[in-house]
Formats: C-alpha cells, structure tokens, sequence
C-alpha cells in the first residue's frame, strides 16, 4: 500500500520526510551544543525553461543559506560543473594527459563544436538584494559577498543563468549513445559545502562530488511530450502552456538534485512492501530481450531495497528511481542513471550498486573527493553480499574479486594512499582499485578484525549515528570501536592512509613448536588452523596486543603478538602437520603462498 507519509527516527529525533528543516535545524542546535558537530543547510528554488531543439535552458535560483558553522564568511563559491566540457578545460587537459584515460572521456572534449560543449553562464548575481561581484574560473565560481555572513544567519542569493548541455559525454549530458535526450546531472549552479575544514570548491577534473544539505523546489518547464524522471516528489499534474509544460518537484533533505528525461521513455513503477516507491523509466526502443530485461529488473530492485533497508537501515524517502542514461551507472539523490543495454545479469549489479550509493554517500554523505573508498568501497562490499543472496551466486567468499584486485594494485608500484584526493591518482586503474575493491577489501577486512557479528552492528550504528551528516573516516572506526569495544586506530592509519601491507608467514616447524612470522610492516591479529599428525585440526587466535582486546570467537585463544617483534612462536600439544595462517581468506595478505607450510618429515618443512 503505497504510503502517504513517512517518518524516520534517525539520531534520536523523529524527521518527517514532508517537513524536515525546522526539526532538523533543533537537532543541529542541540548537537552543536554537545558535540560540536555543524553542517551547513541550503534550500534552492529553481525555475528552469528548457528548449529541447537547442538544449539551452534558462533558469532563475533561489538559494537560501544558512550559516550554522561558528566562523564569519566573507564569500562564497559555486560550482559550475558543465564547464568541465569545454575544449581547454581541466577535465579536458588532464584526460589527455593521464597515462591511461577513461575510454569513455579521451579526447571528445577537445573536439567538441561550440553548439556541443556545456556551459553556464551566470549574468546576475545578488546577496538579500544588493548585487554581487563574481568570477567564473573554469568550473567554480568565486564570489564576494556584499555583507559577511554571521554565525547562525541566513541570507538569500539570487540568481539569473543560460546553460547549455553538452553532448554525452560523462555522466552528464545529451544524445548519449543509447539515444536517450537528456541526463541532467550536476546541471545547476551549485553552493559548495564549507565545513570544519574550510571551503571546498574543488574545480571538477575527473570525478566525485561533495555538497551541502537542504531542501529543493524545481519547477521544470520542458516539451510537453518528454518523459522526465529523477530526485524528488511530482506535486501535482503538470501544468502545459502551448507545446510545453511545467512539473514542479520538491525534495526533502538531499544534497543533489538530477533528472533524466526523453520522449520515448517507458514508465514503470513497483511498490516496495512497507518501503517506497519504485520508478523504472527506459526508451520503448529497446532490443526486446533489452525490454524483458527491464521488466525483470524490477522485482529484483524490490529484493534489493529490502536487503540494504535490512542490513544497513531503513530507506528513509518514498520513492526511488532507475532511469536509463548517463553513461555506465551512477549515483544521484533518490534515482541513479544507468544504461540500459545491458545483459541481466549486469544490468541488476548496476542496479544494486548505485541503489546501495543511496545509503553510502547520499544518505551517508561522506566528501568523496577526498574519501572516494567510503562510499565506493562500502558500496561495492554492501553490493556483493546483496547480488551473492539475491542472485543466489552462493560464493564462498562473495568479495573475492575485491581482494585480488588489492593484492594485484600493492605488488604493482602503482599504489598510492586512500587518503590521496579522487583526482589526484597517477592512473584511473589505481583510482578505480583504490576505490571500489581497497575500499571493499577495508570493510571486509575489519569484519575479520572484530567479528562479523559486530561488523553487522558496526554498520548499523553507523548509519543510525550519521544518517543525514558528512561522516568522516574515524566516524566508521569509531563506531567499530564502541561496538567492539576494541581499539582501532592502528587500522586507519595503517589501511587507509599508507601504503603498508600485511604479509604474515609460518616460518618454521620443530615438532609442537610453531614459529610464525611478520614481514610486512601493517600489524594486524592472527587466525590460524593447525592439522595434526592424527588428523585432527585446531583453530587458533593470535589477538594483535595494540588492539587492547579481543574478537568473539570459538578459537583457542593464545598470548598476544606485539607488532614490533617479528616473529612470534608458540607450543601446541601435539606433533604438527600443518599450519595455515587465515584459512578463510579474510585478510589481505599480500603474498599467501608463505601461509601454509606442510611437514614432510619429522625434521623436515615444506611451505605451500
């Protein structure tokens, strides 16, 4: 039954979906007085003309900020993301420089004709009325306010813009190769975030984003026989003047707002039991097999809901969107865009990973320019465990893949720190390793640190915690650490911000003597399976003394290991067969073929 109202107790405090702001503005006020937490809170109201012949649109925005950080702002910056295609642009530069560019960007940029590139162009700007002085600098813009923005005010900006859409290109754009018109993403003049670290105005180059929270009011006005579909709730029928009409959506809490729109578009939806409501937009062109493709997609995105409401928490809009576009799949506030000629197969494990980006990154809005494996990485691990139940993969280990790759990426030279800015990676391939399967590979991994049972809790405390805020790396660590009880900083650090890896070996066996030992510099516990010569087996737990602490397990508990010493060597009751360090292949060990050592003899050692 489709619902008419939702409310979500997230944090303590019960936010309706309808009506958030002044609800949500008491909680800041009360966690800034305990905590010292602060975000700031935008709302935009945007009247946008689109011209569907020339793909030039005008647009008046209303942007309301309000100050909720203790310092004084002087300016502010926006973000004028279509800029980036451009001939000359950063975007452009930098794939024609980077060793191994996205095949989808490579040089199209360079070769787009003036009436192809995007662009906006803001002709007038003002602050509570008085006008502004501002300058475009390629994809940011940089204002001088007229007055300082104080503690805890509020000040209006408005604003005049012409845009234009670029030809598809990446993520963004017109006429993608699928034939779809338009994929509306990052196509408004957007407030930068400022946080405790300062301002954020990153020029976009490559990929990722980072915005700031509020509430949208988007009155669209279009062709009147396009089909459009995106972030927020339709209020209303549309209104047509002529051969156009005006739809008019609104969006509780988010920090983004995308549409896609075409005249050939199908439109689907499915309800979710107890959950919201799904969208299913997709061109009537299709290949057939293509079109029972989509058809099939939808209970499957059902079953997906359920499981991330499930294992991470519930989903707190009343409506989700899957709308063909873009190009290859991405992201966006209550609505992904991906293409759409795709095997089943492929095309549900698009579904499922950016459907879990609605938990990780746009409900947990972390800043994935500068922590890009939080929201890819979560995603990908959340992702694997919905695919592997939902399509019945039935994989022993369903992040296999994720660990391999983190494995190939260290032993290559090409590593580069996960604290490294989404841009700034020497190669896409290592950005992309670092990201999806690093990332992967650091959730997983600390399940095995912990306890997977605790690792469940920890995600979701995580998510009750920092739902609707920009959690921060610590933030996930912290929550682990007040769920295991367990210290954990050693794991950041080592994991996250270096490029240490972990190599741990069976050095030697001498009867019931075992000595294991540390070659690698990141520490971390120890789980192990010892094989007597009787054929019975014993499975041990090193606990790694830093840790201060222990993980639940059914394991015979043995003394600490304390990182500095390399190697560490304990006795067993009985004569030993074997040794196999992490049978379960939870940890990223490098180089596991120093991980099992078999006896041949009673005086001689062979390693597997």
């Amino acid at each position: 039954m489709k619902r008419i109202s939702l409310t979500l107790l997230i944090a303590g405090v019960l936010l309706s979906c309808g009506n958030t702001k002044g609800v949500v503005t008491q909680e800041q006020s009360k966690e800034q007085q305990t905590s010292g937490y602060w975000q700031q809170h935008v709302d935009y109201k945007m009247d946008i003309d689109m011209d569907v012949t020339t793909y030039q649109y005008h647009g008046n925005q209303t942007l309301v900020y309000t100050n909720n950080s203790p310092d004084v702002l002087n300016k502010v910056f926006y973000h004028l993301y279509f800029n980036a295609f451009q001939p000359g642009s950063e975007m452009d530069v930098r794939s024609r420089t980077i060793p191994d560019p996205d095949a989808r960007v490579g040089d199209r940029i360079s070769k787009l004709k003036p009436n192809e590139i995007g662009y906006i162009n803001v002709n007038s700007l003002k602050q509570n009325g008085a006008t502004l002085s501002h300058e475009t600098v390629g994809t940011v813009l940089e204002v001088e306010l007229d007055k300082a923005i104080q503690p805890g005010e509020s000040v209006t900006f408005t604003m005049d813009f012409d845009a234009q859409v670029p030809v598809q290109i990446r993520r963004s754009g017109r006429n993608s190769k699928e034939g779809v018109a338009l994929s509306m993403s990052q196509w408004y003049p957007k407030m930068a975030e400022y946080d405790f670290e300062g301002w954020h105005a990153d020029p976009y180059i490559g990929r990722e984003f980072h915005g700031v929270w509020g509430d949208f009011e988007v009155n669209l006005t279009i062709d009147k026989n396009y089909v459009v579909g995106g972030t927020g709730y339709l209020q209303g029928e549309p209104k047509v003047n002529g051969n156009k009409k005006t739809l008019t959506f609104k969006a509780p809490k988010v920090h983004d707002f995308t549409w896609g729109a075409d005249p050939d578009f199908i439109h689907d939806t499915m309800q979710v039991p107890n959950g919201p409501m799904l969208h299913f937009y997709y061109k009537k062109d299709l290949d057939p097999t293509y079109l029972d493709n989509w058809k099939r997609l939808q209970p499957k995105t059902v079953e997906l809901m359920e499981y991330f409401s499930t294992h991470i928490g519930q989903y707190p809009y009343e409506q989700y969107s899957v709308i063909q576009g873009g190009d290859g799949g991405m992201e966006y506030a209550m609505c992904t865009l991906i293409t759409g000629q795709r095997k089943f197969g492929s095309l549900v494990g698009v579904t499922a990973h950016e459907l879990a980006h609605k938990w990780f990154q746009f409900i947990l809005a972390t800043n994935e320019s500068k922590h890009e494996w939080m929201d890819e990485g979560f995603t990908s691990y959340i992702s694997d465990l919905a695919m592997n139940e939902i399509m019945g993969q039935n994989a022993e280990n369903p992040h296999a893949s994720a660990y391999r790759n983190y494995a190939y990426l260290a032993k290559s030279g090409k590593e580069q720190p996960l604290s490294t800015h989404a841009d700034r990676y020497n190669y896409n391939q290592a950005y992309g390793i670092s990201a999806y399967s690093k990332g992967a590979v650091f959730i997983a991994q600390l399940g095995y640190i912990i306890g997977e049972d605790n690792l469940k809790k920890t995600i979701k405390k995580y998510y009750k915690d920092f739902a609707f805020k920009h959690p921060r790396p610590i933030d996930v660590i912290r929550s682990a650490e007040k769920v295991s009880g367990l210290e954990l900083d050693w794991y950041l650090m080592d994991f996250a911000q270096t490029t240490n890896t972990i190599d741990y070996a069976v050095k030697t066996i001498s009867d019931s003597d075992i000595t294991l030992e540390r070659i690698g510099l990141m520490p971390m516990p120890i789980d192990l399976t010892v094989t007597y010569t009787d054929g019975t087996t014993e499975d041990f737990y090193i606990p790694l003394q830093m840790m201060r602490g222990e993980k639940p397990t059914s394991a015979t508990q043995i003394k600490d290991w304390a990182w500095a010493y390399p190697t560490y060597t304990f006795t067993v009751s009985k004569a030993v067969k074997s040794v196999q360090i992490d049978p379960n292949n939870q940890m990223a060990d490098i180089n596991t073929e120093n991980n099992t050592m078999v006896t041949t003899t009673e005086s001689s050692t062979k390693t597997l």
